[in-house]
């Protein structure tokens, strides 16, 4: 038996409600492996389901990401061995804000050679919603006109930087003037401020009147109207997240009026259930970091005792690029 410094909640709420205590961690049981971890990567979802948005038991830990090393496998575990570099994203449910927990085997896959532990970190949960948003939900094709909502953001800059990697234009929205800046830096060609009451009429004439094959909603609220009248006749909005709260009902027949439109809201986990599609995915991602399609754009670095100090950074909206937990 060894011990870990974890994150455990007993209530939901606000970032205070999370606490830092020293945890038991007993073997690895078959086919788990003991990770080490370097670093922790922070999701938007760590905060809905610490305020309780997305129930969970309680008690509970927090957090679906993290990369490290293998210190011990168990029974039954042939493909990693003590020392293998390794990241994760929902391997075993929430927790993985730890500096040492046991994980399923089948859960993790390496880290090449060339990325570093905080890149993945920072990365790869990310980059894992980027990959089945590009090339499942909808393929990008060279050519498409794509709308990224939230392109400063974690997902946003690896969305848009991929899919203008695959021949698309990508048009960026974010909050703000600086955020904008950071949206063009992540390779949008164009990017426009959402909170200005006129943001879809920019989004449009920023390619001369043509509307987008497919819209990348992560906001919600404050956006999924205008996302609608950013889209092409026969074009796709897919909503995967609700930064400013969920996005209003509508009625299908305004798909029908505003040019038979498609809509969807798919989730990361489904499109990775099984092991083999889970690791291609990961290879597919891994290989747009080779290639610079994909990139860690790290805005911040909390340790793991300043968690709820990261809570609030990205509750405000204040940080561009993504939020990395280090021990």
């Amino acid at each position: 038996m060894t011990t870990a410094r974890a994150i455990r909640l007993t209530e939901f709420g606000n970032a205070d409600v999370m606490r830092l205590e020293t945890v038991d961690v007993p073997p690895p049981s078959a086919g788990e492996v003991q990770l080490r971890q370097t670093a922790m990567g922070f999701n938007y979802i760590d905060v809905y389901q610490r305020m309780g948005r997305y129930p969970l038991p309680s008690p509970t830990g927090l957090g679906f990401e993290a990369a490290g090393a293998v210190d011990a496998v168990g029974g039954g575990v042939t493909a990693l061995k003590p020392g293998d570099r390794v990241v994760y994203m929902n391997a075993g449910g929430v927790g993985a804000y730890a500096d040492r927990r046991n994980v399923p085997a089948d859960k993790v896959v390496v880290i090449p050679a060339g990325i570093s532990d905080e890149d993945a970190a920072a990365v790869f949960f990310k980059a894992m919603t980027a990959q089945f948003l590009v090339r499942k939900t909808y393929a990008v094709q060279p050519g498409d006109i794509v709308v990224v909502h939230a392109a400063a953001g974690g997902v946003g800059q690896i969305l848009s930087r991929w899919a203008k990697a695959l021949g698309a234009t990508v048009i960026g929205t974010a909050g703000s003037p600086a955020k904008c800046d950071a949206a063009r830096a992540a390779g949008c060609d164009v990017a426009v401020d959402y909170t200005l009451a006129d943001w879809v009429e920019q989004v449009i004439a920023a390619t001369g009147g043509r509307k987008a094959r497919v819209v990348y909603d992560s906001v919600a609220k404050d956006t999924f109207l205008g996302s609608l009248d950013c889209t092409a006749p026969f074009g796709m909005v897919v909503l995967f997240g609700a930064a400013s709260g969920p996005a209003p009902m509508i009625e299908p027949e305004i798909l029908n009026k505003k040019g038979c439109l498609f809509l969807t809201r798919p989730s990361v986990f489904p499109h990775n259930a099984d092991t083999a599609t889970f690791r291609a995915n990961a290879k597919d991602v891994f290989d747009a970091m080779a290639s610079g399609a994909v990139r860690a754009a790290i805005g911040a670095r909390f340790r793991l005792d300043q968690v709820a100090d990261a809570h609030r950074a990205a509750e405000a909206r204040s940080q561009a690029g993504a939020i990395v937990i280090l021990p």
